[in-house]
């Protein structure tokens, strides 16, 4: 069992150590992480012809191969899948990330976005987040949050149920598992939760203003405000990491809905006929 870990913080964020370190115990790890910050960068690779992309050996506790990629986390994968490290890799596990990548975060979050990338290329991921104190910000941590991380609840939980894919088979058609935990020990959480997706994280941002970049003309800063966090359902992944349980959830792919527009198909009909 090879397994890739990654993350959207960069190649020396906590979670990432201790999340690789905890799968050392379900098959060879090779971490490949950004080398910078990269949180929001979806699944996002970049342009790459003007990233011209580079890999760095980095070297980590415990870990035999680790690489820094001048790149987002799909880009890591995507490297990863092409060979770039190595033989083909079985699972990707990417996190831990500072913030729950739930509800809307879900779209955006590079955490996911390595999952989704595994894959569209045919590799199982699982995608580790966990809740920050004042529940962050659109799935983001603020540093001031992260010196109260507890982390290895999270890396327990993440162990846990990677373990249980390993020894049950990875299935044929790969899958994504998204798992949110609070930032509670193990013993203060209320258990888990299969749940769906919200509509929204906790805590959402709640408007921006431009302010003038003084000495810059036609330039402006983008003042950002958050609103306070909301209660939400049980059922959602948001909800349930709020009330102090473990979210998990299996993420779709993206798909044809079916839906049909008779004004649009009229108009190209038009337009080819």
């Amino acid at each position: 069992m090879r397994i890739l870990v990654t993350n959207d913080d960069g190649i020396d964020s906590i979670g990432l150590h201790k999340l690789a370190q905890a799968m050392t115990d379900h098959g060879e790890v090779v971490v490949a992480a950004p080398d910078t910050e990269y949180s929001g960068a979806g699944a996002a690779v970049g342009a790459l012809h003007v990233l011209q992309p580079e890999v760095h050996r980095r070297d980590l506790s415990g870990i035999d191969e680790t690489w820094a990629v001048t790149g987002p986390p799909g880009l890591c994968v995507m490297f990863a899948r092409l060979g770039a490290f190595g033989e083909p890799f079985d699972l990707v596990v990417s996190g831990v990330n500072p913030g729950s990548n739930v509800g809307r975060s879900v779209y955006h979050s590079g955490t996911i976005g390595a999952c989704l990338t595994g894959r569209n290329g045919g590799i199982s991921g699982v995608a580790v987040s966990q809740a920050v104190a004042e529940w962050g910000v659109e799935g983001q941590g603020w540093d001031d949050v992260l010196d109260r991380q507890l982390w290895d609840p999270a890396v327990e939980v993440a162990s846990t149920a990677v373990g249980a894919m390993v020894a049950d088979g990875l299935p044929a058609e790969p899958v994504v598992l998204n798992v949110n935990v609070p930032n509670l020990p193990i013993a203060e959480m209320k258990g888990w939760r299969h749940t769906e997706v919200g509509l929204r994280p906790p805590r959402t941002m709640s408007g921006v203003d431009l302010e003038p970049v003084a000495g810059h003309e036609n330039s402006w800063r983008v003042k950002m405000t958050w609103g306070d966090p909301v209660e939400l359902p049980a059922e959602t992944d948001a909800g349930a990491v709020m009330q102090g349980f473990v979210s998990v959830s299996w993420l779709s792919r993206i798909t044809h809905e079916g839906a049909r527009h008779d004004a649009i198909d009229g108009s190209l009909d038009g337009l080819f006929s």
